[in-house]
């Protein structure tokens, strides 16, 4: 059966290729709990009754299938996400999950019976992409984060998560995460590493300390030709001092800093703004290098505010420590698969869970080394070498 892997790959993927894909940017627009989202959802739960695995929900959007009783304790939990950043690429979420059906066919082929349970997640939320708290429904199930701000959170047109969700969010589920003995997760590769090193998979060691911050900055609002530059208080001078000085400050690190997002209000060609918001996504490879970048950025943004006379707020909205996965599970799967083992600056659902349980990580590599764009990409025939890294990897878990 293994054969023709590449085939089946392609066939399964094909299901879901088109769905949330914009016609004009060939991206993706999966937002959480939307209907492309709720499309993939159902997907997902056709192709775990094609394979006689009960489906469970966990009160907080995140679906999980099993092969074996799921009550069981000691599962070897897989899986990945559906949703998508805005205009995203194909890969990134739903690779991991496809992959994971396609393993579980691979052992069955193979006549493979798991001594432990095996669990398919498909976690809500993780790009963060509508509700603003990336992988939401992993730091819910974990108690990461609580069910009453999760609830709360609200989307561009105010529809807050609970609204989305149809009730109010469970919060954490010890019982449920105490019953996972290990968590796998198979993702595209979001850089060029396996390019230069000639691999079709890897295995991750780390995830870098990352986060995101929110800054509000407040001027007046005035007309765009009647006021004199002398006497403006623009809040848009300080925001884009800020998008530069953080770029600079990052690259003095070693960091990455990135602004693509901005909100200005009252959002008109000829008018002053009053009020522009824009997020920093902060990214190191230690805690204390992340910590000196936000430092240095606030203190520059608070700088040019008094030049500007305008006022800023700084506001956390996420933050993740540096993860390091478990080294001696990260060093016996790069021996099974003979795979080079790669650090990452993107956070997965597997950064929250590690404090959890013992967890790896698996990439595919990615021709492009383009991730959240529409140019991210990988061949049928690594993805189909990805399956067989995560079959030979869950059977190495569930049966030794």
């Amino acid at each position: 059966m293994s054969g023709d892997l590449s085939a089946r790959f392609r066939a399964l993927w094909d299901e879901i290729a088109p769905v949330g894909r914009d016609a004009d940017s060939g991206g993706y627009l999966r937002y959480a709990l939307t209907e492309p989202e709720r499309e993939l959802r159902a997907w997902f739960r056709a192709q775990a009754e094609r394979r006689d695995m009960p489906v469970t929900e966990d009160g907080n959007g995140n679906l999980f299938a099993h092969w074996g009783d799921p009550e069981a304790s000691d599962a070897v939990l897989t899986g990945s996400h559906f949703d998508s950043v805005p205009h995203g690429g194909a890969y990134d979420g739903p690779l991991g999950i496809v992959s994971a059906f396609l393993a579980v066919d691979e052992l069955r082929a193979a006549g493979v019976t798991p001594g432990r349970p095996l669990v398919l997640g498909a976690f809500v939320e993780e790009e963060g992409a509508r509700f603003g708290v990336p992988c939401l429904g992993s730091r819910l199930l974990t108690g990461a984060l609580s069910a009453e701000r999760a609830a709360g959170l609200r989307d561009a047109a105010g529809v807050s998560f609970a609204e989305a969700l149809g009730d109010r969010p469970a919060g954490a589920r010890p019982e449920l995460l105490g019953r996972f003995g290990a968590f796998v997760e198979l993702h595209v590769e979001q850089g060029r590493a396996l390019v230069d090193t000639d691999a079709p998979v890897a295995v991750a060691s780390a995830i870098w300390p990352h986060g995101r911050w929110r800054f509000d900055v407040v001027g007046e609002g005035n007309h765009a030709g009647t006021t004199r530059m002398a006497d403006r208080r623009d809040p848009m001078l300080t925001y884009a001092f800020t998008v530069l000085a953080a770029n600079k400050e990052a690259r003095l690190r070693g960091a990455h800093a990135t602004v693509g997002r901005v909100a200005v209000e009252p959002n008109a060609t000829n008018a002053i703004p009053s009020k522009v918001t824009g997020w920093l996504d902060a990214r190191a490879a230690d805690p204390q290098t992340l910590t000196g970048l936000i430092d240095a950025v606030r203190g520059k943004l608070a700088e040019r505010a008094r030049r500007d006379g305008t006022e800023v707020t700084v506001t956390e909205e996420s933050a993740t420590p540096l993860v390091a996965f478990d080294g001696g599970l990260a060093e016996r799967l790069a021996t099974l698969l003979d795979a080079p083992v790669l650090p990452t600056g993107a956070g997965h659902d597997a950064g929250v869970l590690a404090a959890h349980l013992p967890t790896a990580m698996l990439f595919v590599r990615n021709p492009t080394g383009i991730s959240h764009s529409p140019a991210e990409a990988a061949t049928d025939d690594d993805c189909a070498a990805g399956v067989r890294a995560l079959a030979g990897v869950l059977e190495e878990l569930t049966c030794a």
